[in-house]
């Protein structure tokens, strides 16, 4: 996915610098919001996968914390483990999509005068 997202947003990136006069801007937005729902759904998944082993991790560590119960701080690595890197991922998805909305703005700008931040 990681690879993908960066693929696209360089794609658009070259498109935006380097489009030719008769660009059909309507087609090419409406395939860059295409792309943004397909993001948008994966960083929602991402987003509550995240969320549930970071409150699993939280849970064992409160049950370690609680019984000290030596047997759960294996379960308590592994979790950091997977927490680790869902949170880069998630971060990335993030960031993506953000700078999705900053070139759809300026894919935008293209055609008509539109908002800019």
């Amino acid at each position: 996915m990681k690879k993908r997202i960066q693929s696209y947003l360089l794609y658009i990136d070259k498109l935006l610098s380097e489009a030719p006069e008769d660009t059909d801007w309507d087609k090419e937005i409406e395939k860059h919001l295409n792309q943004i729902a397909f993001f948008q759904h994966e960083r929602l998944i991402h987003l509550i996968v995240f969320a549930l082993v970071a409150v699993c991790t939280v849970m064992c560590i409160l049950a370690f914390v609680i019984n000290n119960e030596i047997m759960i701080l294996p379960l308590i690595v592994l979790l950091f483990v997977l927490l680790v890197p869902y949170c880069m991922h998630y971060y990335l998805l993030e960031n993506s999509v953000q700078r999705m909305y900053e070139q759809y703005d300026e894919m935008i700008n293209k055609k008509e005068s539109y908002f800019k931040v």
